[in-house]
């Protein structure tokens, strides 16, 4: 993508009603901007990092068996009202009616609409587990949304659903999405550390909070310092209720579970919860299967839920500096920005052009600096969006054949060939 076609409206000052690094940076980048408060439109920059992060959870959910719907924003009072749950959500919840004067709903998540779709089609014990998971924006009318996508009203959220004949079939699939979480967050460079949680309104009696490792967290963890080298085949579920200690218990470290050399403290931010509920919700739904002994019980459910869009901005909480970003690889706009130094030399246009066509040929995604502007604006605005490779191409590669790549990450910069920079790419 040639950055002269693109959209990505930098700003060089930082908005005052941005309070952490993560707002500051995604306006400033102009991944998004603010249409009211707590409700942004993703621009193109901003999108395709969303789009990323949301495969990324789509595919380790699939590789955990679980089968992707898509379950409406809109929702109905009714099934809430069977559930028991209308009345609990208070302010939070945006109701309104239809032409018909109906009870509706903006969903703030989606336990009564997957039960009842389950309770109407799934009837025998042979059909399960089964595990649905939807990826869909949600609303919760926050009182003081703030910070940015990290509390916002509107937000895209992956929630998962499991449906057992048991505990033991319950427990399995705690147990799938426990892996399969740490995967999806290890994919983004992330160390993820799960945490005992209460279940709030969504109810249950075994919850965990996923809670990334960040300076700029807005939760006091601790945890066992096994978990920063977690491997995802030795996380049982036992292992787990052996080793997390959740903040609120640990105001007396003499009765932590955990052994004091091991203890570490930390800033947290979380970005995901699971539950298990047990029949919370299949009893007042009727979600029933016939049993292997011909008799009706109710299903075991559990619910799984990441922030896709507050991801976003954990990422960059964990991943930036004071010139910018610094994106992984796995969830960069782009894998490379090219930057030519003086677009009105045609020599040195003539090489980024060939190594930008090079590079497409490849598949690597590349961000093209051809706008007519000076070099201090372009490298500012390369550090700020934090792309992982800058290749940096001005009149002197014309003779020498040489550019400099340099690493985001790092900031490492080498002078190489132009061919081995697209090697190293």
């Amino acid at each position: 993508m040639r950055s002269s076609v693109f959209f990505y409206p930098t700003l060089r000052e930082t908005p005052q009603e941005a309070q952490i690094a993560s707002h500051r940076l995604m306006l400033r980048s102009g991944m998004i901007t603010q249409v009211t408060a707590g409700i942004y439109t993703w621009l193109p920059l901003g999108l395709k990092v969303l789009t990323k992060i949301a495969n990324i959870v789509r595919e380790e959910q699939d590789r955990a068996g679980s089968l992707e719907v898509l379950m409406p924003t809109i929702q109905p009072a009714e099934l809430w009202e069977k559930s028991g749950r209308y009345h609990d959500y208070g302010k939070e919840m945006l109701r309104m009616k239809d032409r018909h004067e109906r009870e509706m709903l903006y969903g703030p998540t989606a336990e009564e609409v997957i039960t009842d779709i389950f309770a109407r089609f799934i009837k025998s014990y042979r059909d399960l587990p089964k595990r649905f998971y939807n990826i869909q924006w949600k609303f919760r009318d926050e009182i003081r949304p703030r910070f940015g996508v990290m509390r916002g009203r509107e937000f895209l959220m992956k929630d998962n659903y499991s449906f057992d004949l048991n505990f033991e079939g319950a427990k399995a699939s705690y147990q799938a999405m426990l892996e399969a979480y740490v995967k999806t967050f290890a994919r983004m460079d992330l160390t993820a550390i799960p945490v005992r949680a209460a279940s709030g309104a969504i109810g249950g009696n075994l919850s965990h909070e996923f809670q990334i490792l960040a300076e700029t967290g807005e939760s006091e963890i601790f945890y066992d310092v096994d978990y920063e080298n977690l491997d995802v085949n030795t996380l049982t579920l036992d292992r787990l209720q052996s080793l997390y200690a959740a903040a609120d218990e640990l105001h007396d470290p003499k009765n932590c579970p955990v052994p004091q050399e091991r203890l570490k403290t930390a800033r947290g931010i979380e970005v995901g919860h699971v539950f298990y509920f047990g029949t919370k919700y299949s009893v007042p739904l009727g979600a029933y299967v016939m049993g292997p002994d011909n008799k009706q019980v109710p299903v075991e459910m559990g619910s799984y839920g990441i922030g896709i869009s507050r991801l976003v901005g954990a990422i960059i909480e964990a991943h930036h500096n004071e010139d910018g970003i610094k994106w992984p690889e796995s969830v960069a706009p782009f894998k490379v920005g090219l930057l030519n130094l003086n677009v009105k030399n045609q020599d040195c246009t003539r090489l980024c052009d060939d190594l930008y066509t090079k590079l497409l040929q490849k598949g690597v995604e590349v961000l093209y600096d051809d706008r007519d502007m000076g070099p201090g604006a372009k490298f500012a605005d390369l550090d700020l969006i934090g792309l992982p490779w800058q290749i940096i191409i001005g009149p002197r590669s014309v003779g020498s054949g040489q550019c400099e790549l340099k690493n985001r990450r790092t900031g490492e910069k080498i002078e190489l060939s132009l061919e081995d920079a697209l090697k190293r790419v």
